[in-house]
């Protein structure tokens, strides 16, 4: 069933795919993103402190993240007409290779405009252990009734 803005509700949760990291998985974003910094290729310079930070080896990107919760927003929105508008996030945990991360959503308000009807969602990404290793805020905006018609 095609989720509709007159069916959501404050509390309804969204969940995304689960995504295991590996050191390709890594390799293949560097590529992408055209991102080669050192954290998330070279184990022996992340063997170094930073500040008060030793991640112990390569990590994930953290916009990887952002990535997994923009699929998970249009995977939800898009067979209802609707359009991720924004997403703000932050990261909270380094992602290592190993670890399975899947993005979640909560709705936490719904507001109707002049000219649109929009919900806020509180999005997060989890590793195995439940541990967030993002959070952020999405707005999502669903057509007028009478454009869906």
């Amino acid at each position: 069933m095609t989720t509709t803005f007159e069916t959501l509700s404050v509390g309804d949760s969204i969940d995304g795919p689960k995504f295991s990291v590996s050191r390709e998985s890594i390799r293949l974003f560097c590529d992408a993103s055209l991102d080669y910094n050192p954290l998330h290729l070279d184990d022996n310079y992340m063997k170094g402190d930073f500040g008060k930070t030793n991640f112990g080896g390569i990590i994930m990107h953290g916009m990887n993240n952002f990535g997994l919760i923009t699929r998970m927003l249009t995977d939800w929105a898009y067979p209802a007409g609707a359009i991720h508008r924004r997403l703000e996030t932050r990261w909270v945990k380094p992602v290592k290779p190993g670890d399975t991360i899947q993005p979640e959503g909560i709705i936490k308000a719904k507001q109707t405009t002049k000219n649109s009807r929009f919900v806020l969602i509180d999005v997060l990404v989890k590793n195995q252990n439940g541990d967030k290793v993002a959070v952020g805020e999405a707005m999502v905006e669903f057509p007028r009734a009478a454009a869906a018609a």
